[in-house]
């Protein structure tokens, strides 16, 4: 948390943004106007749990795991079309989502970057080729375990999560500047 403001704290990543990260990008890409920097719009988590097919009671277990690690409540999705071969039927559920904005968005980053990501075994970084041509980054994770709010005995079942940052940059140099100056660990 960073320093209180009218009563209000303000998420350190935050202010990062405001005090270091918006004069930098302003330099680096010569904008003119404060409203030309790329922010970061909002953070999506999505889980898909093929295995809910046969045991809908993990879809619950990780529905709660994902609102623990990103501090609101998460939303089932459901299949939308039906897969014979998958026993997968229209409108059964498969997974589960979060999207963050705001503050919880930025609390959530500076969780990932400073905290989580680090806990990964042989970690050398996120991979700098996972943008989509518009701004927007995606990232990849095997297990939950690297949040610490998970608690290790009482989880039923490993699983993944894919994190996609969307911005509002208009390039992905743009999107990789941002999210580098924010923390963002990219491979050498």
């Amino acid at each position: 948390m960073a320093p209180k403001q009218k009563g209000v704290t303000v998420p350190r990543l935050k202010e990062k943004y405001k005090k270091d990260v918006v004069p930098a990008l302003m330099k680096e890409f010569s904008y003119k106007n404060i409203m030309q920097v790329p922010k970061v719009e909002k953070v999506v988590l999505n889980v898909g749990l093929g295995e809910a097919i046969q045991n809908i009671k993990l879809l619950d277990s990780v529905q709660k795991e994902l609102s623990i690690i990103a501090g609101q409540k998460s939303l089932t999705t459901k299949a939308k079309k039906s897969i014979a071969g998958f026993k997968l039927r229209q409108g059964m559920p498969i997974g589960c989502k979060v999207s963050l904005r705001g503050d919880r968005m930025y609390e959530f980053l500076d969780r990932l970057v400073s905290v989580a990501l680090p806990r990964i075994r042989d970690f050398k970084g996120v991979s700098t080729r996972a943008f989509d041509g518009k701004g927007n980054y995606s990232l990849g994770i095997k297990e939950q375990f690297i949040f610490p709010e998970i608690e290790y005995d009482k989880v039923d079942m490993v699983h993944g999560m894919d994190i996609a940052v969307c911005t509002s940059a208009k390039t992905d140099a743009e999107a990789k500047a941002l999210l580098r100056l924010l923390g963002m660990p990219f491979r050498k």
